[in-house]
């Protein structure tokens, strides 16, 4: 546990020393209050163009539900978006240890391979984690002001529930990146899965037990109808076996590479 924390801090300094510390969070601020901010003034910015001449203006587009509009904000931001920058952010995770040597460099070191992946894991989840919730906080104060009130606790739930899904993307990209060696690639493989899970959510119910993006599916009714279904516990297992599997891949797909110190 000790040499995960110290890699979680070397990945920390790599990421100040690119500005993943700043320019990430800063990009999922943007995206939370675009939504909020876009749906109640486009009708007006609508009519200040002429909108009236051949487009009907939904006259209560700027009066949804506060709830509505912070569930589009996971639906129309983050999940397409929001979801590309973490995959790019995320794409050389593994990559770049292998393309510049740190990856043999630390394993042939008194590093396990569990230690080096979950060192890795924590501090990318982390940096997510903290960006994906400041601008779903300021999706939430925007919402507050503009629209109706949603439940503190109601927010808070549904943010726990999308960081699930947020996990498995990170968890997702860190497989991709250990086994194909183009970031391009990488990213291509990481945006088209994940865009493709969250479009099949809903689909069906059995495809959605195993859909690691219902978790952001649930978040979303949550903060919409203020409940959540009977079978979302057994979604949450099988979305954390998901993730169990993805990294048992990667580490599977190291430790075969003998890397390991002996």
């Amino acid at each position: 546990m000790n040499h995960s924390i110290v890699l979680a801090k070397k990945e920390f300094v790599q990421m100040v020393r690119d500005f993943k510390v700043i320019w990430l969070p800063i990009v999922f601020i943007f995206l939370g209050i675009t939504q909020p901010v876009v749906t109640y003034y486009l009708p007006s910015i609508l009519q200040a163009l002429g909108g009236g001449q051949g487009i009907t203006i939904d006259s209560g587009l700027a009066n949804q539900k506060g709830g509505e509009v912070l569930a589009s904000t996971f639906g129309s931001q983050f999940d397409q978006m929001g979801l590309m920058i973490l995959a790019i952010s995320m794409m050389g995770i593994i990559q770049a240890d292998k393309t510049n040597g740190m990856l043999p460099f630390i394993l042939t070191r008194p590093v396990s391979v569990l230690s080096y992946l979950t060192g890795k894991l924590l501090s990318n989840y982390l940096i997510a984690t903290i960006s994906v919730a400041l601008g779903y906080l300021t999706a939430y104060l925007y919402v507050l002001n503009l629209f109706s009130n949603v439940p503190f606790f109601l927010m808070l739930i549904a943010l726990l529930f999308y960081l699930v899904w947020v996990l498995f993307i990170v968890s997702f990209t860190m497989m991709v990146s250990t086994i194909f060696q183009n970031q391009g690639i990488i990213a291509l493989i990481s945006i088209v899965f994940l865009i493709g899970c969250r479009i099949i959510v809903t689909i069906h119910p059995v495809i959605d037990l195993f859909n690691p993006a219902s978790m952001s599916g649930h978040a979303m009714e949550l903060l919409i109808f203020g409940s959540l279904k009977s079978d979302v516990w057994i979604h949450l297992v099988t979305v954390f076996l998901g993730i169990l599997l993805t990294f048992y891949v990667t580490y599977y797909w190291i430790s075969t590479k003998k890397y390991h110190y002996e």
